[in-house]
């Protein structure tokens, strides 16, 4: 895992979250890709933050990356027979452009599934914007697997990921 400090972002940090998401929405935009094209909604980041379910990473001091871990399953997306008490989700994570390409989202995603294994959580679950197959690539080389493509009208996301919480152990030393 890369070594980065990640802890519970406080909500004096809010702004600090929002440029992380604001810079990340600038560069799908860069890229063509409508995923994230609105400004973020900063009742909800309050309230992450307020829950203490919206965490920082942090290089050498500096803020480089965001991801919310929770409880919350989208019931859109999430069905009871999916049994959506067994996992945590991910939401909203992004990683400043300095930083890309180094790791930083696997290390946090790889933080999640140990903080899903540690709540005695069978999986670590997220849904993606439905038509970023980059971002589905980058899921499915962290050890996701794509269960379904939920397509409702009204949402852009519903590519749902699943991965185990409990990670096999690295034999290659």
């Amino acid at each position: 895992m890369k070594n980065l400090l990640v802890r519970a972002g406080r909500p004096d940090e809010l702004d600090v979250m929002e440029a992380l998401l604001r810079e990340a929405s600038a560069w799908l935009a860069s890229r063509n890709i409508d995923q994230w094209q609105y400004p973020p909604h900063r009742d909800r980041i309050t309230e992450a933050l307020e829950r203490g379910v919206c965490f920082l990473a942090f290089e050498d001091s500096k803020p480089i990356a965001t991801i919310q871990v929770d409880n919350f399953a989208d019931p859109e997306f999430w069905a009871p027979e999916d049994r959506p008490d067994a996992a945590l989700y991910v939401h909203h994570m992004a990683v400043t452009r300095a930083a890309a390409g180094t790791g930083v989202g696997s290390s946090l995603l790889d933080w999640a599934s140990e903080r899903a294994a540690a709540r005695d959580k069978n999986w670590l679950r997220l849904d993606a914007w439905k038509d970023n197959q980059a971002l589905h690539q980058f899921y499915k080389d962290a050890g996701f697997t794509l269960l379904r493509i939920v397509d409702l009208p009204h949402r852009r996301s519903g590519a749902l990921f699943q991965r185990s919480a409990r990670r096999a152990p690295d034999i290659s030393s």
